[in-house]
């Protein structure tokens, strides 16, 4: 399957070609992969977003549970300096 996108514009045009000579591919593959991570899915190079899943997915009291929890991973003990 294939697709246009219309009206790319300089800037966007001459990033996507400096990543893909960065990356030794072309831009098609680079614009195929970077559709792919964007979306969570595999690369032909087998990349994947593998927490994309959890994005969002807790709600707030939960969210709020676990910084509580995390409250005291936070503290800095000057003794473990020394």
């Amino acid at each position: 399957m294939s697709f246009t996108i219309h009206d790319i514009d300089k800037k966007l045009d001459a990033r996507l070609s400096q990543r893909a000579r960065m990356s030794g591919k072309s831009k098609n593959k680079l614009v195929k992969d970077i559709l792919a991570q964007a979306l969570g899915l595999p690369t032909e190079d087998g990349l994947t977003d593998d927490y994309g899943e959890f994005c969002g997915v807790w709600t707030e009291a939960e969210a709020k549970e676990f910084e509580d929890i995390q409250a005291d991973n936070r503290k800095t003990d000057p003794r473990d300096w020394k």
